[in-house]
């Protein structure tokens, strides 16, 4: 037999999904994440799943990852120590970079900017110069550039950035200066920015190459130590890890280019939710994703999950194609507090994490959290053992939010009220970013919710923005691990071209793409992936001549071929006018061009339930009281596994299951679809 292992690690579980690749089944497992080292918490958890399959772990023949590694390694400052090669002039360039001041007006007077991730002392510069055409200007000195490397080197870096200017149209001095680096500093690894990223824009080209550099240590270390410990449990074995755009990338391509890796974990959920509406018949989606750290939404349109050409993690910004995913430190996880001084209720972004965790868990955590809240309230109830074994203590949870209530002067379950209400509109601001904000009315989109603590709450959002229905699949928990192990291999080249309509070509355009396509192609190659298998699109970055910002256009190859560049034109002035509201009669600009090639996806199936009829309550558990809506009412609690297509579970109730809990509100219904899929809507249209 054949088994595909996905693996999601989260900021308080880690996820992970076996699916038997000969009849589509499979089966899941959560495991406590291990901050201190995540491959200990994946070890463990591919132990536990193996033996839930009654499988030896040698019998695992493909493992796909989405980690957190490289996210982490920015969020705590825990990368390595880089040092800068620019050209002579440009030494200061990450320190000017450019003027944005993270949050809203007046965010300045307490904006402390973080240090650069090459510090200037740190940062050499060689004297050469290639022209805005790719001329040389000045040759390189290599003399002069060999003394800066040595200075670097008694510095102690640990990795080398090498980005000089222009080096995008001419990378014959980067790569120059790449091989006298190999000999002067040979066990640092070199990331140079005319492999990592060639495109215009010298503080973007930099930044992203530099944090290529920062990461790349304890990625390396970590893809290493983890594909060597698989392949000595099983040595035909194959390791790929998710990328931020949602494709999957050898051990070798994440150890080179890890800056492609920062959304990993994120772009998870967003391929299994693809993966899971394709089969339900739904193409137009908002994915929830809230584990218990944070809570990361996209949008879905058409069945495409919207990108965009930059990835943000805190305060830092690069250049590198991501699945549009927009974060906020919200998570079951997510602590409540009462400043003094506001005397205002606020919930998060500090979370419990995994250690201690929640009050609830009964591992020594104190603080009020969001599961806390879920645990007083009622819609967390002591049947449902999180993670299949750990039990809820709802009294140390009840003590937790009582603080809150005493600090406010409310009662205990208005305070656990106020904290659930307070994350949802956190939650919402998010969905707005990637709707509203896009010229997207979310009511026209379903929402999927999936997360370990997703489907406690997609209810009531869905309340909120009226869009409807909540979907919650089979296994809303371990989502992410579907994603990571449905999704297919990826990668794309790019190039810079800064040519007006009137200055270029259909043809010159489509022969770059033909160029572009090749060298994301030998990747795919590289892996066995023959054409027959694999799929290609194009992008282009287009702009009104004399504006700053551009925006990404696909390409369709034949309508480029037919009808030129007028089909590119066309589609920028429609997507202008739906984000801005307006198109205007200039001349537009090519900035940049893509090609993306594919592997083909994966054929797992979800597969079909039971059929059954409306009657649901065979699948009753228990009857308990949750306080929805200011009072107690009553509710069934539902074990998921005993539910069947057709049946109705009528809120307010509460279903149950391994890696996650559901919520039905009062004046709601939740519909029990063919692949197991919770449809919920309002029991009248509002």
């Amino acid at each position: 037999m054949s088994y595909r292992l996905g693996v999601d690690v989260g900021g308080t579980f880690t996820d992970l999904l076996l699916i038997n690749e000969a009849d589509s089944s499979f089966h899941i497992a959560k495991v406590p994440s291990t901050p201190a080292d995540p491959s200990i918490g994946v070890l463990n958890g591919t132990d536990r799943v193996c033996e839930l399959a009654g499988i030896a772990p040698g019998e695992i023949d493909h493992v796909m990852h989405g980690s957190t590694i490289a996210t982490n390694a920015i969020l705590t400052g825990q990368g390595a120590r880089v040092g800068l090669v620019t050209t002579e002039g440009y030494r200061h360039v990450l320190q000017i970079a450019r003027s944005y001041v993270p949050g809203g007006l007046g965010a300045w007077v307490i904006f402390n900017k973080t240090p650069p991730l090459a510090p200037l002392k740190l940062t050499v510069e060689a004297r050469e110069r290639i022209g805005a055409k790719g001329e040389i200007v000045a040759p390189l000195d290599e003399e002069a550039l060999r003394q800066s490397l040595r200075h670097l080197k008694r510095h102690g870096i640990d990795a080398l950035t090498i980005s000089l200017f222009n080096s995008y149209t001419n990378d014959a001095h980067e790569r120059q200066a790449g091989r006298i680096a190999a000999e002067e500093l040979p066990d640092v690894p070199v990331s140079l920015s005319c492999d990592v990223i060639p495109e215009m824009q010298e503080y973007e080209r930099t930044i992203t190459t530099v944090c290529n550099s920062y990461v790349r240590p304890i990625v390396s270390s970590y893809v290493r130590n983890l594909s060597d410990e698989f392949k000595r449990r099983s040595s035909g074995v194959k390791l790929h890890l998710l990328r931020s755009d949602g494709g999957l990338t050898t051990p070798a391509g994440a150890e080179t280019v890890p800056v492609n890796l920062l959304m990993s974990g994120p772009a998870g959920g967003v391929a299994g939710a693809l993966w899971i509406a394709r089969q339900a018949g739904f193409d137009d989606l908002l994915t929830f994703d809230m584990g218990g750290t944070s809570t990361d939404v996209c949008l879905i349109q058409g069945g495409v999950a919207q990108t965009r050409r930059e990835t943000t993690v805190g305060d830092l910004t690069v250049r590198a194609s991501s699945l549009d995913v927009r974060s906020v430190g919200a998570g079951g996880g997510s602590i409540a507090h009462v400043p003094a001084l506001t005397k205002a209720l606020r919930v998060g972004p500090e979370s419990a994490g995994a250690d201690p965790g929640p009050a609830c868990y009964g591992a020594g955590g104190e603080a009020p959290t969001v599961t806390d809240a879920n645990v007083v309230l009622g819609y967390l109830p002591a049947s449902a053992r999180l993670g299949g074994d750990m039990e809820i203590d709802g009294a140390k949870a009840e003590a937790a939010v009582q603080h809150i209530a005493e600090a406010l002067d409310f009662s205990t379950e208005r305070a656990a009220q106020g904290i659930y209400d307070i994350v949802n509109e956190n939650m919402i601001g998010a969905l707005r970013l990637v709707s509203v904000q896009q010229g997207n009315d979310p009511r026209e989109f379903a929402l999927i919710a999936f997360g370990g603590a997703g489907p406690l709450h997609g209810n009531a959002l869905a309340r909120i923005l009226n869009c409807w229905p909540v979907i919650v699949p089979p296994g809303p928990g371990v989502l992410c691990a579907y994603g990571d192990a449905t999704t297919r291999s990826r990668d794309e080249a790019s190039r810079s071209l800064m040519r007006r309509f009137s200055e270029t070509s259909a043809e010159e355009v489509g022969g770059i793409f033909a160029e572009l396509n090749a060298t994301a192609a030998r990747t795919l190659e590289a892996e066995g992936i023959g054409e027959a298998e694999r799929s290609d699109s194009y992008e282009v970055d287009v702009r009104y001549t004399g504006q700053v910002l551009s925006l990404p256009v696909p390409v369709d190859i034949a309508a480029l071929r037919k009808r030129g560049l007028d089909v590119i034109g066309e589609s920028f002035d429609r997507l202008h006018e739906k984000l801005y509201t307006f198109a205007i009669e200039t001349e537009r600009e090519i900035i940049n061009l893509r090609a993306i090639v594919q592997g083909r996806e994966t054929l797992a199936d979800a597969g079909r339930i039971m059929e059954g009829s409306a009657d649901a309550s065979a699948a009753i558990l228990a009857e308990e009281k949750i306080y929805a809506d200011g009072e107690w009412r009553a509710a069934s609690v539902y074990r998921r596994d005993r539910l069947k297509c057709g049946n109705i579970v009528a809120g307010p109730a509460i279903v149950t299951q391994l890696d996650s809990t559901t919520l039905i509100l009062p004046g709601h219904n939740g519909e029990i679809a063919a692949i197991g899929n919770i449809l919920i809507r309002p029991t009248e249209p509002s």
